[in-house]
């Protein structure tokens, strides 16, 4: 059975996942699924709409972005059935707070520049958390409201940016790298002692985190930093596998030092490219 077409794309989607909720007629899968399960499909949409942005693939990204789109209806319909709220609402919702944080457009402050209007936007944003703080009677916090659920190099850039604002930050970078060597040797002497692999995580876990704050200090995003290199160690491994390949050989039979010698002309090569 169709579903019932309306007069816009969106209303169309929404009738299509009304329907597919449907007890009467409806996917049996989607009829399973609730918030916690439909949560994971989200953040992996998310990710594909980031990977088709990196590789520049506009047809990609049309197809992802319908993807992450039909979560949000998705989520508004299950919110719908439970009487919570529904995708107007939704609408609504993030309409007044887009207008509410850009008062340089849609009212008379003065916010000339980029950097002015972020430094304004998380002002906004603090103001509005310590009411939530206010109404709940929690004890005010500078990290209150960053996701554990986020990434972990994004999640401990968002908590370290928090603590700049407060002061909690070195002026210079400098100091960052004094932390990482600091971090890094005692990783080497928990290691060196052959200490439990609870402290070695632990101490790993703190390296970690202060190569966060250096990326921060650069003004550079370690999870899309890391997400480069893992796709530059992908495609140079897949060429060894080729290279060795078309040599007659597999690569299970090679030496570590024969698949080195491949992967450093790899690396000279992208260098004379570049």
């Amino acid at each position: 059975m169709s579903a019932n077409i309306s007069s816009t794309p969106i209303n169309e989607l929404l009738d299509i996942m009304e329907k597919l909720r449907d007890p009467n007629g409806g996917c049996p899968w989607d009829l399973e699924q609730n918030f916690d399960t439909i949560a994971p499909h989200t953040i992996e949409e998310a990710y594909e709409v980031a990977e088709a942005i990196a590789n520049g693939d506009m047809a990609e990204l049309k197809d992802e972005l319908g993807d992450l789109m039909f979560q949000v209806v998705f989520y508004a319909q299950m919110a719908k059935e439970a009487g919570d709220f529904d995708f107007n609402d939704v609408i609504a919702a993030i309409s007044e707070k887009m207008i509410r944080r850009h008062p340089h457009v849609f009212g008379s402050a003065d916010i000339p520049t980029a950097e002015a209007q972020t430094t304004a936007w998380e002002e906004t944003k603090a103001k509005e958390r310590a009411e939530k703080i206010k109404i709940s009677d929690k004890s005010p916090s500078a990290l209150e409201g960053v996701a554990e659920t986020l990434p972990a190099f994004t999640r401990a850039v968002k908590l370290q940016k928090r603590a700049a604002r407060v002061g909690f930050d070195w002026p210079t970078i400098g100091p960052v790298f004094d932390k990482i060597e600091e971090e890094l040797g005692e990783l080497r002497a928990e290691i060196d002692q052959k200490g439990s692999k609870e402290r070695i995580a632990e101490e790993y876990g703190d390296l970690l985190f202060v190569l966060a704050n250096l990326g921060r200090h650069l003004d550079l995003d370690p999870e899309t930093i890391l997400r480069s290199a893992n796709r530059k160690f992908t495609r140079r491994f897949q060429t060894i596998e080729q290279r060795i390949e078309k040599s007659g050989k597999n690569i299970s039979e090679c030496s570590l030092d024969e698949m080195d010698a491949v992967w450093n002309k790899i690396r000279l090569e992208d260098k004379i490219i570049k």
